[in-house]
């Protein structure tokens, strides 16, 4: 079963004064049930560009998404709440839910916690982001990206502000914890480490996407 695919997607980047920029030409692909995707390419290639539109977060110029509504987002800065703690930032994604009786609190926080405990936390549940280590405060965003028990998620540069020990450990929690055989994941990255636990990669080249493998 598909469960995103992109049709044709283009993105271009309006500067005043001078000719827009096309950052994504007609970009295409599918991904289905389980299945992980990495892509790659250079720097400023637009592959954060293309992430954020497969999460809704940008518009593409011309083309289509379609996307699972229950989705994660793992970002490469964490974005999480300062003012919360641990277990407060991993529950955000589960207010709405909670809102539309798609699940009760008390499920919630249960997932929560164990996902917490997972990723080797659950000693610091209320701890605020400040008092965290920056691999810690990317293992509470893997958590908080898992914790509706998503269909798919999402990754940009999981790995790019960490030192290579940590980051190989973020690898292992996000393939372990992804890899439940429903849980898609598309990673953008630079990094071959990151790349090969992927079941196939694509390259963003030109604004298009090529297979590597």
């Amino acid at each position: 079963m598909v469960v995103l695919s992109t049709l044709d997607v283009t993105k271009k980047f309006k500067i005043p004064g001078q000719k827009p920029i096309e950052v994504l030409k007609g970009v295409s692909f599918s991904v289905r049930e389980g299945e992980k995707v990495a892509i790659v390419g250079r720097s400023g290639a637009g592959k954060s560009t293309l992430l954020n539109i497969l999460g809704g977060l940008l518009k593409p110029t011309s083309g289509t998404v379609s996307r699972p509504k229950n989705f994660g987002f793992v970002f490469q800065s964490y974005h999480l709440m300062p003012e919360l703690t641990v277990l407060e930032n991993v529950l955000l994604p589960t207010m709405a839910r909670r809102a539309a009786a798609l699940a009760t609190r008390a499920a919630s926080e249960a997932r929560a916690r164990d996902l917490i405990e997972k990723v080797g936390l659950g000693k610091r549940l209320d701890h605020l982001p400040a008092e965290l280590s920056g691999g810690e405060r990317q293992r509470v965003a893997l958590a908080r990206a898992l914790v509706t028990d998503p269909a798919l998620v999402l990754a940009d540069e999981p790995t790019g502000n960490l030192d290579a020990m940590t980051g190989a450990d973020i690898l292992r929690m996000l393939s372990e914890l992804s890899g439940d055989g429903k849980t898609s994941l598309v990673m953008v990255t630079h990094s071959p480490a990151a790349a090969a636990v992927c079941d196939r990669t694509l390259s963003l080249e030109d604004g298009v996407l090529v297979r590597k493998g």
